[in-house]
């Protein structure tokens, strides 16, 4: 693995810039469908639970995607694997943008969903790479704010443009600017040498023995999964129970994503300093904020209080979560740092079917955020057993059941 020193401070923030705008991309295209669930249900003549399907399929194809991509990509060079994910990601969102029927849309979501966790698993290793020992968790984090921005600019103006214009524009604007992010990784992304791909398999896959990181990755499941729970549906909810204007999702989505910013940023500051207690309060804090938008949900000024505090917990978990699965698999970390992306997702996955679980059976849509807390609060009760366990192999001077190190 190339060493951080061997690019200049300079060309290593152009480089993080480029995944920053690929990862712009993406964060815009998996978001964006939640604002715009109701035109699309309506456009397809199905139920708003039948919609989110659209997240649920999207969320799934990233978890098949993140391992089975990394690991053919093993033969591949990464600068090289990244542009070939972007590729992928451009040509799922053109299918999306002129699909003539639901299923076709819901296909097109899944191939562009193919290409999100290899990219962020190979991205964040090479984030990382690019950085002082001391500095990894806030380049994994300058790579997310391409994320979090998404969801700052991206998904608000892709879910205005899709009311405004219609939503096949917005999928097209965003295929668009995945090209920007292909020629970004071509131009500024440094070729990284070649891992020898039979040798660096077994030892991705011997990684998984180590019981904290599938503690880690329960812990991506469970936690993230519990925003999802809630932002699926945040449409139906603000413009349901809340009483706002369907053109006021837009700006609800604006407090949600600068959110998310501010939480990726002091996440990705504090996760190399205190990794475990910031899961601690980030966790706690997103249960009872979950807990909380159930009630205020019902009320408009107490719901845009609460959007931007559940981006900002929500999303100062994603850059310790992310370090703490590659802290464990320091010698192999690409294949684990995709799965983890991929966690990321079925967590999307799980948490949107069951919100559409909840909704369906007529427990109204607010509903969702109970579940969302009840996953979240489960991630912390996980992160303390993970500490507990890490202490007590510390004392005995071991290495933990499982463990590949």
């Amino acid at each position: 693995m190339q060493s951080a020193t061997a690019s200049t401070p300079r060309s290593s923030l152009f480089a993080l810039l480029a995944l920053a705008v690929g990862a712009f991309g993406i964060g815009t295209t998996e978001f964006v469908i939640t604002g715009l669930l109701p035109r699309v249900a309506a456009d397809f003549d199905v139920t708003i639970p039948t919609a989110g399907i659209l997240v649920t399929g999207y969320a799934l194809g990233v978890v098949v995607g993140a391992p089975l991509l990394t690991a053919l990509g093993t033969r591949i060079p990464r600068k090289r694997m990244l542009m070939l994910l972007m590729g992928l990601f451009v040509t799922g969102n053109l299918v999306s943008a002129v699909a003539p029927s639901f299923e076709l849309l819901l296909a097109g979501r899944v191939v562009a969903s193919l290409a999100h966790g290899a990219f962020f698993g190979i991205g964040s290793v090479i984030a990382a790479d690019l950085a002082a020992p001391d500095r990894k968790a806030g380049a994994i984090a300058t790579m997310f704010t391409g994320l979090t921005v998404a969801n700052l600019v991206g998904v608000p103006l892709g879910t205005l443009i899709g009311q405004q214009i219609g939503w096949r524009v917005t999928f097209a604007l965003v295929a668009a600017v995945g090209v920007a992010g292909l020629a970004g990784i071509a131009l500024l992304v440094p070729d990284l040498p070649r891992p020898q791909a039979a040798a660096r398999l077994r030892q991705e896959l011997a990684a998984f023995r180590n019981v904290q990181v599938g503690l880690a990755m329960a812990m991506t499941v469970l936690g993230f999964g519990g925003v999802f729970a809630a932002i699926t549906y945040i449409a139906p909810m603000m413009t349901g129970p809340a009483g706002f204007a369907d053109s006021s999702v837009t700006w609800l989505l604006v407090l949600f994503g600068l959110g998310m910013v501010i939480g990726n940023l002091l996440g990705g500051r504090y996760a190399d300093r205190a990794l475990m207690p910031l899961l601690y309060v980030s966790l706690g804090a997103l249960s009872l904020t979950l807990l909380a938008f159930t009630f205020t949900a019902h009320n408009q000024l107490a719901a845009i209080i609460t959007v931007p505090l559940l981006g900002a917990f929500g999303f100062a978990t994603v850059p310790p979560l992310q370090k703490r699965v590659l802290d464990q698999t320091a010698q192999a970390p690409t294949l684990a740092s995709a799965v983890n992306i991929g966690a990321f997702n079925l967590g999307n996955a799980l948490a949107a079917w069951l919100g559409g679980v909840v909704i369906s059976a007529g427990y109204g849509y607010t509903a969702p955020n109970l579940v969302g807390a009840a996953l979240t609060g489960s991630a912390l009760v996980l992160a303390v057993v993970s500490a507990l366990l890490e202490r007590r192999t510390a004392t005995v001077g071991v290495p933990a059941l499982g463990s590949a190190g």
